[in-house]
């Protein structure tokens, strides 16, 4: 169908809609580096990465600062990891016991415990400041930086009883907490507003999974009719006011009018309705999606701005309940719940159930009033029965 295969995505603008409590934003997008900008000096920020840091000489309270807000964190959801730095090194193994013996042989060192992993590595790429955030964010809502203070990580400055100043080269403070009382709610106020602002900077794209068999309806489900448009003109249209492109997901012939969408072919050695997902992920990791099946007739832009609206910290994916079961496939998906969603393909248990299980996928119930948008059809029977209510 003279269909273009996307290449890997890069960061760019799109179009977002804030999430969270209206109006509190205390952080301009420019602030914090723009819509996929990339601050001068080192490291920089990536769009919509939840990452920040804690600086402040020895002295000012990093450590009891973060100490008392995380468990209001965890409270609220979230999957928090804190980076420390220590300018004096790390001391995290006892001399001569066996993993201290084998990391000075030369090793890096994983120790694992009843309900904790350690790692012990030596310098290099995967220990830079920047690759340890991203592997930190796989699985993680928010990392926390302890120090740090020379990155261009945003950041709040706590003052010392004796040098309240931020130094000059120090940038991308956002806020300066005055040492006393009052810390911890505006910390976490400012926790908030950052989750909020990395939320409307991610990349949010559409997925529409054309690769499946379509066995039980005879021909190819994209390529029927409702209500003179083809499935996945109907899918397409109710994705597209949400997102910034929609993609083609799976190797499915589609109708002429859709031949400009780039496509994203299966993974190979995956199979199932659930693949498309994979490939979207490996193509843009650090975006979420938005996706919905070719076979949904009733689908709607207002049943796509519902999910999206569920978006919010601490979830990983937003997957409808609707008739006693899950609906993966007309789904939010945060970048966290596709990497989880790559180890399970990996362990052979990638199947819809195993996504609604999982604690930080929410599950809401559909409303009345759009629970049409959920029903699919799987046969020309079904099919001819909904044109005939029509």
């Amino acid at each position: 169908m003279g269909l273009r295969t996307a290449r890997r995505w890069r960061p760019r603008t799109a179009r977002w809609r804030r999430r969270g409590e209206a109006g509190f934003l205390p952080c301009a997008p420019g602030a914090m580096g723009g819509r996929g900008e990339r601050p001068a000096g080192g490291a920089g920020m990536k769009a919509g990465r939840a990452a920040f840091a804690v600086c402040g000489w020895s002295g000012s309270g990093k450590t009891t600062l973060l100490e008392a807000v995380l468990p209001e964190l965890v409270r609220q959801g979230l999957a928090v990891a804190v980076v420390k730095h220590d300018a004096h090194g790390v001391s995290l193994d006892t001399p001569g016991k066996d993993s201290d013996r084998l990391f000075r042989a030369g090793a890096d060192i994983c120790l694992r415990g009843p309900g904790e992993v350690a790692w012990r590595r030596r310098p290099g790429g995967a220990t830079a400041l920047e690759a340890v955030i991203d592997g930190l964010l796989l699985d993680h809502d928010l990392v926390l930086v302890e120090g740090h203070k020379l990155t261009p990580l945003p950041k709040v400055w706590l003052a010392h009883p004796d040098d309240s100043a931020v130094p000059a080269q120090v940038t991308a403070v956002a806020e300066w907490l005055a040492w006393g009382a009052g810390r911890e709610e505006r910390l976490l106020a400012r926790i908030a507003a950052w989750l909020d602002a990395a939320g409307v900077e991610r990349p949010l794209f559409g997925g529409l999974l054309v690769g499946g068999a379509s066995r039980r309806m005879g021909r190819p489900k994209q390529l029927l009719t409702h209500g003179g448009r083809s499935l996945a003109e109907i899918s397409v249209a109710a994705l597209a006011p949400h997102v910034g492109e929609v993609l083609l997901l799976g190797g499915g012939e589609v109708a002429p009018a859709l031949a400009h969408l780039r496509r994203l072919p299966d993974p190979p050695g995956v199979a199932g309705p659930l693949a498309g997902l994979l490939a979207a992920h490996r193509w843009a990791p650090e975006a979420a999606w938005l996706v919905a099946a070719c076979d949904l007739p009733l689908v709607s832009p207002a049943a796509v701005g519902w999910l999206k609206q569920g978006r919010r910290p601490g979830r990983w994916a937003v997957v409808p309940g609707h008739g006693g079961s899950v609906e993966p496939l007309l789904a939010a998906y945060e970048p966290q719940a596709l990497h989880w969603l790559e180890g399970e393909a990996t362990a052979g248990r990638l199947a819809p159930r195993v996504i609604g299980g999982h604690p930080k996928v929410a599950t809401p119930a559909v409303g009345v009033d759009l629970a049409a948008a959920w029903t699919n059809v799987n046969t020309p029977a079904a099919l001819a029965a909904l044109e005939g209510e029509g």
